[in-house]
């Protein structure tokens, strides 16, 4: 079983940049595909990106792709997450999350394993 953590969250003004990690431990995270996700405020769980064990062209989220980029370092297995100009909205818990395979999806049974997610509050 592989446990995720993730870290980085806080809060931060309306146009910075953050990056969040996610370090796995127990049973490695290879050869599966990660993702992030994110629950923000009356929203439901939303995907923002996903990337494979070889670290391919990743996959995004509708809207996601040019704020967000994802990437991951197997070697510490840990992945990330930078999202840059960073806007209210983007307020909310993320997670991130193994897939049950290799192969990248956008759907949240599409992954077995989680974490506890962490907060991320930009201010105006």
């Amino acid at each position: 079983q592989v446990q995720l953590v993730e870290s980085g969250g806080g809060l931060v003004q309306a146009g910075d940049s953050l990056r969040l990690s996610c370090a796995a431990s127990g049973r490695t995270f290879s050869p599966y595909a990660m993702a992030w996700f994110r629950q923000t405020p009356g929203k439901e769980l939303e995907f923002i990106a996903a990337i494979t064990w070889k670290g391919g062209t990743p996959y995004y989220g509708d809207s996601m792709e040019g704020r967000f980029t994802i990437s991951r370092d197997n070697a510490k297995n840990t992945m990330y997450l930078r999202m840059m100009f960073s806007k209210p909205e983007d307020t909310g818990i993320y997670y991130c999350a193994k897939t049950r395979g290799i192969v990248a999806g956008s759907g949240p049974a599409d992954y077995d394993s989680w974490g506890r997610g962490t907060q991320v509050t930009v201010s105006s």
